[in-house]
């Protein structure tokens, strides 16, 4: 392990990034349903799906902070 890379940085790090996704997740659902009520039913499913993926990187990315 080198220098720039220790426990306290890789938990902030880790911790970040699920706050980001956290943030984006919270814009799907929101944009999926205004794309739905748009009339896009099909797009707004992809978000939506996408929304699901985010959680599922989130709550990798949390498995991966417990190991810190």
């Amino acid at each position: 392990m080198t220098s720039e890379i220790d426990a306290a940085k890789l938990k902030h790090l880790l911790e970040h990034w699920i706050e980001h996704n956290d943030s984006h997740s919270q814009s799907f659902k929101e944009w999926a349903a205004k794309v739905q009520a748009a009339g896009y039913e099909e797009l707004a499913k992809d978000i939506l799906l996408a929304n699901e993926k985010m959680k599922e990187c989130s709550d990798l990315l949390k498995a991966a902070s417990e190991k810190v």
